[in-house]
């Protein structure tokens, strides 16, 4: 568990039990090591406890970096918990944070489903929850990240157009359930709908995982071998899988590959060439909205409901924008 600034104590002995009590529960539900900044200096400052769905992932880090940054910047504690990618400890994490009293949560749902519970919980509770970057059922108080179906249907176009309109696809889908492997489907096959001469040869998931997308990757040429012309992989850890398992199979210079997210991996893969497109998601700007809402709602004043960041196409024409932008 972590912290970047230090909640005031009141001193009693009491409160010490029952604080190192529920920490020790915390520490069960997937926390992570909390260390006291020496921002504050006595008074209460707000506290906001954060559960992320995966820090193994390269995005969810990013997301977690920018959060620890603009916490800082604005004197305010979080707490920050890893789900790891399981909705049912997720739910368990923000009961923590309730039972803690934390002033506000900032969610990033491992499911749709499944991670609705702790919207509900918190809700039901009065504590103000904003989810960032993915969707539950369940409505938050408000909700930051960006159009999922938008950088599928980017991605998709530019391999459609790069294919000249025919061609044979397939599709890495993310961790099934999920808000991003839901929308960035339904993205993509919108824009087959419009190139009725791209056959989408198979779809499945590889969970977000490189390793597991090199392996489906390896079997897919085992099945399709030179039939296949295009993969649209739903992040960049999949495209990188599908780039490294095409390259040791000799067919990546005839196949065209795109991924989301435009993490570090990825942008130098454009940029020499291995992997033809990502789409840019702004973790930064994702999170610093986010907590910019939380702080908003805490002080009473206007905030919106939804906010979304656009999300942008990169290749290697202009990939060398991209790297210059800082990566916290």
């Amino acid at each position: 568990m972590r912290s970047v600034a230090k909640r005031s104590s009141d001193g009693a002995l009491a409160r010490k039990a029952a604080l190192a009590g529920l920490a020790c529960l915390a520490l069960l539900t997937g926390c992570r090591r909390e260390t006291p900044s020496p921002a504050e200096r006595g008074a209460k400052q707000p506290v906001i406890g954060v559960s992320l769905m995966n820090l193994s992932s390269e995005f969810i880090v990013m997301l977690d970096n920018a959060l620890t940054e603009r916490a800082r910047e604005l004197g305010v504690k979080l707490i920050i918990n890893d789900a790891q990618r399981n909705p049912e400890r997720q739910v368990r994490q923000v009961e923590s944070f309730i039972a803690r009293g934390v002033d506000a949560i900032i969610l990033n749902p491992c499911e749709v489903e499944a991670s609705s519970p702790a919207v509900d919980r918190a809700r039901e509770a009065g504590v103000p929850i904003v989810n960032v970057n993915s969707e539950t059922r369940s409505q938050p108080t408000a909700f930051v990240g960006s159009r999922d179906e938008e950088s599928a249907r980017l991605a998709m176009g530019y391999l459609a157009k790069r294919l000249g309109g025919k061609g044979n696809a397939l599709m890495m889908q993310g961790f099934m359930g999920q808000a991003a492997q839901i929308k960035r489907d339904r993205g993509a096959r919108e824009v087959l709908a419009q190139y009725p001469k791209i056959k989408l040869l198979a779809s499945q998931t590889a969970e977000w995982d490189r390793a597991k997308a090199m392996s489906l990757m390896e079997n897919w040429i085992q099945s399709f071998g030179d039939k296949i012309d295009a993969v649209f992989a739903q992040n960049d850890e999949m495209a990188m899988g599908a780039v490294i398992a095409l390259e040791q199979a000799k067919m990546k210079d005839r196949v065209l590959v795109a991924g989301v997210d435009a993490i570090a991996d990825a942008l130098q893969a454009v940029k020499d060439g291995r992997l033809d497109a990502t789409v840019f998601q702004d973790a930064r700007a994702q999170a610093r909205a986010a907590l910019d809402t939380v702080m908003k709602i805490l002080r009473k004043q206007p905030y919106e409901r939804e906010v979304y960041i656009p999300f942008r196409l990169v290749t290697r024409a202009n990939v060398d924008e991209f790297l210059k932008q800082p990566r916290r």
